[in-house]
């Protein structure tokens, strides 16, 4: 952490100087972690029409938090990461052997979820209000120690994406032709949602639960106003996710407002100028 903070201490803002506000500077270096992970995501949950099962993901990863309070865990993060993965391969089995449409399911989830959350929070008549920071999110909170997570996060979905990318989507676009071609889509798509999960959980107390789901569908949604292949499709949407989280994290500073919600506004931003900005005929 010491080379990063010298490489912040160059940047010209009153908070980059030496010796000083170093909650900023590893909230930045958190920042050029989390995004590249979203951006990422963001084309394969974009492409499987799965916009909101990140959001329903956030929900049992709220349920863990609770069952990991209510069982008197110091760290419940961890309980959130683990029940946030059997979520995720509970609702691919439900997905692949029921007819039902993926959002219905979805839908399913999350109400179950957030409803056995709230009621494990509740229990006993113990007050909500210690996880209203789970909504919001503070990612000046954030932890040297957390930050090597991320980043040991993040080189684990770089594998997987140089590995498994092809039939990563070729199980979500057309499973029957996966199939046909030997490839076992149940693993494939149990993959690519633990991934998502692990994400979601590890960085919900960062960037919020309300906003989070955002995070994972505007990088993909306006990089595929723009692109033309694929390269430029995984591209853009890793470096809007970067540029817009940058310049969420400063404005939040200095205007005092939610980093996650500043965040999602910029790129909100840049996906209406995409449907602008985008060619003839898409």
């Amino acid at each position: 952490m010491t080379l990063w903070y010298r490489l912040v201490d160059l940047l010209p803002f009153a908070w980059a100087s030496p010796g000083s506000m170093f909650f900023m500077k590893n909230a930045l270096l958190a920042i050029l972690i989390i995004a590249p992970l979203f951006g990422l995501l963001s084309t394969l949950v974009v492409e499987n029409r799965m916009s909101f099962f990140s959001d329903a993901l956030g929900h049992s990863a709220f349920t863990g938090v609770a069952i990991g309070t209510l069982a008197g865990l110091s760290e419940s993060t961890w309980c959130a990461v683990l029940f946030a993965i059997a979520f995720a391969l509970l609702f691919t089995y439900v997905r692949q052997k029921s007819s039902m449409n993926t959002d219905t399911i979805i839908g399913v989830f999350s109400s179950a979820a957030m409803a056995l959350g709230i009621f494990l929070s509740t229990l006993g008549g113990q007050s909500f209000s210690k996880f209203n920071a789970l909504l919001i999110g503070d990612i000046l909170s954030v932890e040297p120690a957390k930050i090597g997570l991320l980043a040991l996060i993040l080189v684990v979905i770089l594998l997987l994406w140089l590995s498994s990318f092809n039939t990563l989507l070729l199980s979500s676009v057309h499973p029957t032709l996966a199939d046909s071609r030997g490839i076992r889509t149940f693993w494939e798509t149990a993959l690519f949602t633990s991934a998502i999960a692990v994400v979601v959980t590890i960085s919900m107390t960062w960037i919020g639960l309300l906003v989070i789901n955002s995070l994972l569908v505007l990088p993909g949604a306006l990089a595929r106003n723009l692109s033309r292949n694929m390269a430029q499709y995984h591209l853009v949407s890793v470096l809007s996710a970067l540029v817009c989280g940058i310049a969420g994290l400063i404005s939040s500073y200095y205007l005092g407002t939610s980093a996650g919600a500043t965040m999602t506004l910029y790129l909100a931003l840049l996906f209406f100028a995409s449907l602008l900005l985008r060619p003839k005929g898409r």
